[in-house]
């Protein structure tokens, strides 16, 4: 079933910027009207305000959940804002104005906090550093982050997560950083705890990021077309997240199962509840719960009046086409003067569209750019791997390439300039420029009927400095990130340096070992409950040796492995293959999924010539390779699962220190070679790419066989050609082969001509037409070069 409202709640009078939701009957919420304001269900599609609290004078940015107890039957509601301070109210309290406790200590806008599962309270703080509260005292204090921290996130009592403007997020254990977690493009705005995986984040890159742990991504998830502020988990493991292009989404199995729109500029803010339910706060100062449950979906009215407004809020075709030459006055019309200063008229000048802006000083019109297209919202145009409605090609200096300036008619104007100007080094103070620009670019295009609201700092618009850009000192500007005089972003590693050679080895080595030991003494009771299997079932000795392997595999998992007498030894290996040769097909994904880990964590195992072919000739068998590479019928569900997994333990096994020479290196790529890409799933894609990524990465450090480097170059030649709309598989792959190509010429090995490069140079450049990724234009450039 999909989502639909269930609850409207309406008693706010600005923006909501927080939401929290501990239990199916209660919601509490936090606004920029200074208020927070706890909801009890009263029935299954209705909420009523129980309380409202007067938390400040200022903003309330920030709400978290403290359980109740003795003083506090109802709970605590935790609140943070502007006046820089927490406050904490009792929920049952009958004076809302006064907190029962106040926290000191941030030095400025407290936007994030976070209740652990022992009750301790983490926050975060423009003032670039996180809290964390014991006993309404401070008990640690994290400094470590050069912007704000916008997100928080508490584990346990003593490991937190923290997210920053920096665009990077930190593992603290105490106060100390364990971990930097880098990846995201841009701000960092939130976090959430995804159980027996790790975390996912998102950002204003406009991508959510799933983490594990131990730093590897399990996967990244595109589609929101603005910022994104705001990510939760659902009770299934779905992931939840809401950001600045007016919608509330919905991911399954790495995919956008559900897209919910809102008639508001923002979605600042969501939350689930333990019954499924998603609670969202919008800038239109409403808290709306959605259900799965028909049950809770609001009466029908309700949910056509809901349609209607969002509908409403829509893009008309008829105002939204593409810029009519024909429509636009000649040269002519700028010898009429300007009415205002920064006033932009739009002439056509032959086939060319410019774009002229009126400045005051000197009572002339200033050519600031040409509009070469811009696409409405009946032909979406793709931009860095995203759709946009619009895509603008300004042309800002002579004899420079034209800056692309996207935008999209749900995004707030002056989000998007301010990313136009901060992506392209250009000064703050066109801002207003900027959005005169794309305001009568866009002409006729309204979305929503309350003023435009600045993501960053909460005020009715974004204000720039008010001397013209010519006379504009750097210190006049003001980011909204920190305060401070200019935003000065961490370069990316990719910006200043080329891509290839690329040797950061990927791994897979999240896992809950606790669920996968139970699973497989599950599947052994089951087997050893039937009369007809009973003999498949583990012996006692294996038991007591798999046993060894989830004990060790445990403390490694927990950073403690060196307690550890018993290592992993052949002994190990073997049990765990007999028993695969064994089990039947359905059985042996857990067994897989364990040699995953063990060739993560226990290379060492295999010390003697020989040991990797027969394990992998093992792994190749139970996952039922022979007949799915012969059979042409589709894969079974099962198959599928084994499949992925033996990818996946492939891809752990080709590390830092593999020897790239040894023969079972050759039998996994003769196998590979041979790969039914149409059987594939798009993460089995991922996985393979992996893998030929990896064992690049390995061929960079040293000279690997002739025969599994040519083997490896027809894999990638193989998957570059098959079907994918994946833009991460397309790039691993690529830079694989950048990698390759890059340690050929490095150790004078060239390719065997029985791999053309011109092939080679057709895949990659059909790769680069399907995908308009900078980062596979980028990496398409060097393969080139190298070619």
């Amino acid at each position: 079933m999909p989502y639909k409202l269930s609850a409207t709640l309406s008693n706010h009078t600005s923006d909501v910027r927080a939401v929290v939701s501990p239990s199916d009957d209660l919601v509490l919420s936090a606004s920029r009207d200074s208020t927070a304001i706890s909801w009890l269900r009263q029935s299954p599609s209705s909420f009523t305000p129980a309380s409202v609290i007067r938390a400040g004078s200022r903003f309330v940015n920030a709400v978290a959940y403290l359980p109740p107890t003795t003083r506090a039957p109802q709970g605590y509601a935790v609140v943070g804002g502007q006046d820089i301070v927490i406050n904490i109210f009792a929920l049952d309290s009958l004076n809302k104005e006064e907190p029962e406790f106040t926290l000191i200590g941030h030095g400025d806008n407290v936007c994030a906090l976070s209740v652990g599962p022992d009750d301790t309270i983490i926050s975060g703080s423009w003032d670039k550093t996180a809290k964390v509260w014991k006993n309404f005292a401070l008990q640690y204090d994290l400094k470590g982050h050069q912007q704000s921290v916008w997100s928080v996130l508490a584990i346990t009592a003593k490991e937190f997560l923290t997210a920053s403007a920096d665009k990077t997020i930190k593992y603290w254990v105490q106060h100390k950083v364990r971990r930097t977690y880098e990846g995201h493009r841009d701000a960092v705005r939130g976090l959430a705890l995804i159980p027996h995986v790790g975390f996912a984040s998102c950002s204003n890159d406009s991508e959510i990021r799933v983490w594990t742990i131990g730093g590897d991504i399990v996967y990244t998830l595109s589609g929101h077309t603005s910022f994104v502020y705001s990510v939760s988990v659902l009770p299934n493991g779905d992931l939840v997240s809401a950001g600045e292009d007016r919608s509330v989404r919905v991911w399954r199995d790495g995919e956008c199962s559900q897209v919910i729109i809102h008639p508001a500029i923002s979605v600042w803010a969501v939350s689930t509840m333990p019954n499924g339910d998603i609670v969202s706060g919008s800038s239109d100062g409403v808290v709306r719960v959605f259900s799965k449950s028909e049950e809770r979906w609001a009466a029908v009215s309700e949910l056509k009046a809901f349609e209607h407004q969002v509908s409403s809020q829509s893009l008309p075709s008829q105002e939204v086409g593409d810029v009519r030459k024909s429509d636009l006055p000649g040269p002519q019309a700028l010898s009429t003067a300007g009415k205002k200063a920064g006033e932009v008229k739009m002439v056509r000048n032959g086939d060319i569209v410019e774009a002229h802006q009126w400045e005051q000083s000197t009572s002339t019109w200033q050519k600031i750019g040409e509009v070469v297209d811009a696409i409405g919202s009946g032909r979406k145009q793709l931009y860095d791997g995203k759709e946009y409605d619009y895509v603008f090609d300004v042309d800002i200096q002579e004899g420079a390439p034209p800056l692309k300036l996207p935008f999209n008619a749900s995004e707030n104007p002056y989000a998007a300039a301010q990313r136009f100007l901060e992506q392209n080094d250009l000064p703050m103070a066109y801002v207003d420029q900027i959005v005169q620009f794309i305001e009568k670019n866009t002409a006729g295009v309204k979305l929503g009927n309350d003023g435009y609201v600045d993501p960053f700092t909460g005020a009715s618009r974004y204000q720039p400095a008010t001397l013209s850009p010519s006379n504009t000192p750097a210190s006049s500007y003001v980011d909204p990130f920190t305060g401070a005089s200019r935003h000065i972003a961490p370069q990316d590693s990719h910006s200043t340096s080329k891509i290839i050679p690329f040797s950061n080895l990927i791994s897979f080595k999240q896992a809950n070992v606790s669920a996968m030991q139970a699973k497989v003494y599950q599947f052994d009771q089951a087997l050893r409950d039937e009369m007809s299997t009973a003999a498949l079932a583990m012996h006692p000795q294996e038991k007591v040796i798999i046993d060894e392997v989830f004990t060790y595999l445990s403390k490694t998992a927990s950073h403690s492995s060196s307690s550890i007498r018993t290592s992993i030894s052949r002994a190990h290996i073997e049990t765990i293959t007999q028993i695969l040769d064994r089990w039947p097909a359905s059985q042996r994904f857990p067994l897989i999924d364990l040699s995953r880990l063990v060739t993560a964590h226990c290379m060492d195992a295999f010390s003697r010539p020989g040991d990797l072919e027969r394990f992998f000739s093992c792994l190749l068998r139970v996952s039922d390779w022979t007949s799915i590479i012969s059979g042409g019928n589709p894969i079974t569900k099962a198959q599928e699962t084994n499949v992925l997994l033996l990818f996946r333990t492939i891809t752990n096994s080709l590390q830092e220190n593999t020897p790239a020479n040894d023969e079972w290196i050759k039998q996994i790529f003769e196998a590979l070679v041979q790969v039914p890409h149409l059987l594939l799933t798009k993460t089995h894609r991922l996985a393979l790419a992996s893998i030929l990524f990896n064992f690049s990465c390995i061929s960079l450090k040293g000279s690997v066989s002739t025969d599994a480097r040519e083997l490896h170059l027809t894999c990638i030649l193989q998957l570059l050609r098959s079907p994918n709309d994946d833009s991460e598989v397309a790039y691993r792959t690529c830079v694989a082969l950048g990698n390759t190509l890059y340690a050929n010429k490095l150790h004078g090995t060239p390719i065997n001509v029985s791999l053309p490069l011109t092939e080679l140079k057709g895949a990659v450049c059909a790769v680069k037409m399907a995908f308009s990724d900078q980062r596979i234009n980028d990496v398409y450039k060097e393969i080139v070069v190298l070619i």
